[in-house]
């Protein structure tokens, strides 16, 4: 397999500056790889996806009335990012959840940023994730969102931009794990030859944030993960992280509300109380008596107990306000406002449909653009302008005509490219990245993040539902001894 023959063409490429040459982080690994014959690489590739069947890392995905599940879908090579360049991405990141939070507790608050002529109040209330049961609630250390994944993109020129914000219940860390797991298996020597960033400390960390946040002075607090179900998409992560700290697994109905208004946990043993829940399901089902009164996924009287400070709730409900895509254009007036800052990662430059005269330029563009729904994720609901039909953007323009609000709209950005295994050779796929954050008392970046790649040749779109793929993320310290 000749490396020489690998071109990204016009895009940033990850690993291979020009025809032939590597970038610096990435030297050591394409040195290594290129010692090895396109056969041979499909033999460790087989070999991860033989380990990845072995240890039952999969996803569900929706088609057709039916749920289909399916191995995990990784790419040998890994993603190589410079330390230097992370140690700056990891301030941004820290920087932008440290504002969202300000600004979620601020809207269920005291909405100085409404009365200061900074955030319009109609973009608020037309969102559905904006709920009214939560003002006047106070989190512990004011954080709504505790667990986050940024998505974040590389142009063609190089910069870094945050694509969105994942605050609700952002999956994906676990395959991030098992990413890195599988990696070692199959490619063992490179980690004895390289200072790569260890990302094995992510549930130990979660843990400690999740127990910080106990309503209980106690030495153990007891943490559980909430799931939807087995048939959830990401049921196998909720199963895996709950496993690797220790915690229960729960469903809605494994847990009741006491006439104490605390939390309690059906166990063998009778009740058991519980202080924080890590909760994997979206605000509408986690309480029927204050959501969803159809939903037997939630607990009854859950937002009852959270609300008078009896257990913990995290992501808090409520705290998907700041996930809708319309407010995401906001987010660099938001860093100002409350941290008087400029943003260390830019926004992507973005048209608000609810303004008309944006909107007609993003009517009059479409072939260029990528139109967002206000409160989709997954890739669904989207329009990607460049390989979109005429019927699919008039179709659109009839959507984003008829209800603005819930559309924004961004110019199609060249995703950074990295050298992807097909077959007996290499060529350049589409990717972003996913870094978990956490905040509680203080922060944690995970060291790298989920790596997705469009396996699809020309593709764009990375989620594992829409056919993408992922790699291993590493973190190179060059200077390391």
């Amino acid at each position: 397999m000749d490396w020489n023959l690998y071109d990204p063409g016009a895009f940033h490429d990850e690993l291979i500056s020009t025809p032939g040459n590597a970038r610096a982080a990435a030297r050591g690994v394409v040195s290594y790889l290129r010692k090895f014959t396109g056969r041979h690489l499909a033999m460790r590739q087989r070999a991860a996806e033989t380990a990845i069947q072995e240890m039952g890392v999969s996803f569900t995905i929706y088609s057709e009335g039916e749920n289909i599940d399916r191995s995990w879908p990784m790419d040998i090579i890994p993603r190589v990012i410079a330390l230097k360049e992370w140690q700056r991405l990891e301030e941004g990141l820290i920087q932008r959840l440290t504002a969202l939070n300000l600004f979620i507790d601020d809207l269920y608050n005291d909405r100085k940023i409404i009365k200061d002529g900074i955030f319009p109040e109609e973009i608020v209330l037309g969102s559905k994730d904006f709920l009214e049961a939560c003002i006047g609630a106070k989190p512990k250390y004011g954080v709504w969102a505790n667990i986050c994944g940024s998505d974040l993109v590389r142009d063609r020129d190089g910069t870094v931009y945050v694509l969105e914000d994942n605050l609700r219940v952002p999956s994906g860390v676990s395959y991030m794990l098992e990413n890195r797991a599988v990696t070692k298996r199959v490619l063992p020597q490179l980690f004895r030859k390289h200072s790569i960033l260890p990302v094995d400390d992510y549930t130990s960390q979660l843990y400690d944030m999740l127990s910080s946040l106990s309503p209980r002075a106690v030495e153990n607090p007891e943490v559980v993960v909430m799931t939807p179900g087995i048939f959830n998409s990401a049921y196998f992560e909720h199963a895996y992280l709950a496993q690797k700290m220790g915690a229960e697994l729960v469903e809605g109905a494994d847990l009741v509300v006491g006439d104490d208004d605390c939390v309690y946990m059906k166990t063998i043993n009778g009740l058991e109380r519980v202080d924080v829940i890590y909760r994997r399901i979206n605000d509408d089902f986690l309480d029927p008596e204050t959501f969803r009164a159809d939903s037997r996924l939630g607990t009854p009287g859950l937002f009852r107990a959270w609300r008078k400070g009896n257990v913990a709730l995290a992501n808090a409900p409520g705290a998907g306000v700041a996930d809708d895509k319309v407010v995401y254009t906001y987010v660099p007036r938001i860093i100002k406002y409350y941290l008087d800052q400029d943003p260390i990662i830019p926004n992507v430059p973005s048209f608000l449909c609810v303004d008309p005269q944006q909107r007609e330029h993003v009517l009059a563009n479409l072939e260029t653009m990528v139109v967002k729904p206000a409160n989709e994720s997954g890739g669904y609901g989207m329009l990607v302008g460049p390989a979109s039909t005429k019927a699919e953007r008039a179709a659109f323009a009839e959507l984003i005509q008829k209800s603005p609000r819930n559309y924004m709209a961004q110019p199609a950005l060249s995703l950074s490219t990295a050298p992807t295994l097909c077959e007996h050779h290499i060529e350049p796929r589409h990717l972003d990245l996913r870094p978990f954050i956490l905040q509680g008392e203080g922060h944690y970046v995970t060291a790298g993040g989920l790596t997705r790649v469009a396996l699809r040749k020309g593709s764009l779109v990375v989620n594992s539902s829409q056919g993408g793929g992922s790699k291993d993320t590493w973190v190179v310290d060059t200077e390391a001894k």
